[in-house]
């Protein structure tokens, strides 16, 4: 028996529902959509009685679970060694405990414990899993239990995922040693779907693509895991609160750049605004404000004052290797952006479409919409933080925020055009100078068009033969494109 109580427009609403009484299937389903409407309505709006929090559904990632299934089939067969990665919180644990919800999957998480200590939880995990008594926990080694997996995967299928896998490193690094040589020694008869996942980028790939370390080029695949396009944002949306505004879309957006983790913080508290997203992003003790630091540090260790001081410059407009150079008085920066680009895979090195040399008109953009939030207000101003002026600082961020979304909105644009696959060519334009600048351009070489696109956040802003105007400088900067379709086109918020 269950009594949810729903409310909108003031009014009360109770329905019972116990279902040794009403044997109307029909008539419950009825019901429960009803709910799911009043609740949606209720959440978006905002009601003084409903104050308890609502879980977020699972969204996307079907792409990952038609691979991971693939994965799954071919491991009954032959021995599957998978990598998943992708930035903290972006749902890998989830997503994979999803997938695994109605199997079974031994899960061993790696907690920055004793090995000892790690071994008796795992001990436990194979024993409520698989139903399988294994000797006396104490003092067992990582090995020997991985080598009781691999021995007993060789007469039944097994499924193991190891959660945080980099941390090893912290427990024992001989781990990796003795994984490749169990793992060489019985794979060839083993039946077992190895997976793991690890949110240090430095760590996973000094594990797996460093070719003096053990695991090195022992995976059969690997799994990036990717913010939600902008597609699913619009879906969360639409299902928690149908008649939100383009605004608020475009909040979620710049606010979380599609981390399902943030995603989820703002849904399950009903802050569907962009004004209630602002203040429980700024508010005391958010989840928000050390997030940026918390990602980081790790990653960075010692030298992240250097990196975080660079991100920071970069998140405020300083975007050349002169202009940071000049900031942090630094003569030599190419090797702390070479890591950022190419180790960490947090900035990217960019470049004015069709530009021939691959060292003229660089600039270097921060590829994480919520860590350009972060670095733009929260760690260039911590000192109002650690003064208490949270109200301040959201209200400095308030009165940017018309500015930032915007360029966020480029950004989301150049993400749904690439989900529509419709381009061989996608980029931006700018001279020399940097006077004249077209946001996006694209290319399609099979239909012979081009098209100039402008992002403003107002369509009244947009000019067309501005636009047309710049796009002359370009032709001749670029040259002429004969035979073409030019396509001229203003896209504002509205459009999201």
């Amino acid at each position: 028996m269950m009594h949810p109580y729903y409310f909108y427009n003031n009014q009360y609403y109770m329905v019972l529902i116990c279902c040794k009484t009403y044997k109307n299937y029909g008539f419950i389903a009825r019901m429960i959509n009803l709910f799911v409407l009043l609740h949606n309505r209720n959440c978006c709006y905002g009601n003084r009685y409903y104050d308890k929090l609502i879980d977020m559904r699972f969204f996307d990632r079907e792409q990952e679970f038609e691979k991971l299934r693939e994965i799954e089939k071919l491991s009954h067969e032959v021995a599957q060694f998978t990598i998943i990665t992708g930035r903290r919180r972006i749902g890998k644990t989830e997503m994979v405990k999803k997938l695994y919800e109605n199997k079974t999957m031994l899960y061993f998480f790696v907690a920055r414990k004793a090995e000892a200590d790690l071994c008796e939880i795992f001990v436990d995990e194979i024993g409520t899993k698989l139903n399988i008594p294994m000797l006396d926990s104490k003092g067992m080694s990582f090995a020997a239990i991985f080598k009781f997996i691999m021995e007993l995967s060789q007469t039944q299928h097994i499924t193991l995922f190891i959660d945080e896998f980099q941390d090893f490193y912290r427990v024992n690094q001989s781990i990796y040693s003795d994984m490749q040589n169990i793992w060489d020694s019985y794979k060839n008869k083993a039946h077992i779907n190895l997976i793991v996942a690890g949110s240090v980028n430095t760590l996973m790939n000094k594990i797996f693509k460093d070719k003096k370390q053990p695991l090195f080029g022992r995976q059969t695949e690997t799994i990036h895991v990717r913010p939600f396009k902008p597609s699913v944002l619009k879906e969360i949306m639409s299902e928690y609160c149908p008649d939100y505004k383009k605004s608020d879309l475009l909040a979620l957006y710049t606010l979380t750049g599609g981390v399902a983790k943030y995603v989820e913080l703002f849904i399950d508290r009903k802050k569907f605004t962009e004004k209630k997203m602002m203040d429980m992003f700024f508010e005391r003790d958010s989840y928000f404000l050390p997030e940026g630091k918390n990602m980081l540090v790790d990653e960075f260790g010692k030298d992240y004052g250097i990196y975080f001081s660079i991100l920071t410059l970069i998140a405020q407009g300083k975007n050349t290797r002169s202009e940071l150079e000049n900031a942090l008085n630094i003569k030599e920066l190419s090797g702390y952006l070479k890591n950022l680009s190419e180790e960490y895979g947090l900035i990217s090195k960019m470049q004015p479409i069709y530009e021939k040399s691959s060292n003229k008109n660089v600039h270097y953009a921060i590829n994480d919409q919520f860590l350009k939030f972060w670095f733009r207000f929260i760690y260039k101003y911590t000192h109002i933080i650690e003064a208490g002026g949270n109200d301040k600082l959201k209200a400095i961020a308030e009165r940017d925020f018309t500015t930032v979304s915007e360029k966020s909105l480029e950004s989301y644009f150049n993400e749904v055009l690439k989900e529509s696959g419709a381009y061989t060519r996608l980029g931006y334009w700018h001279d020399r100078k940097g006077e004249n600048e077209i946001d996006i351009v694209t290319e399609d070489e099979l239909d012979n068009k081009i098209e100039f696109i402008e992002v403003k956040r107002q369509v009244k802003n947009f000019d067309e033969n501005i636009l047309k105007a710049k796009s002359e400088l370009f032709f001749k900067a670029v040259g002429s494109f004969k035979r073409y379709e030019i396509i001229y086109r203003g896209l504002s918020i509205e459009d999201m």
